[in-house]
């Protein structure tokens, strides 16, 4: 289920509430009470390196035309 960030517009808190997608756009409650509150804009950052494939690299050097040997 996809988390979204809030801002409570009375007390200035963070908070995070997950929920389905559906219900993105409803009202959320800051947990201290107060109604007024404002789904913030969220980033998502990847980073890392990726798993190394499972597959052999093809024989005879691949690579298309002109590491397969048909550009002599």
């Amino acid at each position: 289920m996809p988390r979204y960030e809030y801002r409570c517009r009375t007390c200035g808190d963070t908070f995070e509430l997950s929920r389905p997608m559906a219900e993105s756009a409803a009202p959320a409650t800051c947990p201290t009470g107060h109604p007024d509150t404002v789904k913030l804009l969220s980033t998502v950052a990847v980073s890392g390196v990726a798993a190394p494939s499972s597959r052999p690299a093809p024989a005879g050097g691949g690579g298309g035309c002109c590491g397969g040997g048909c550009c002599s």
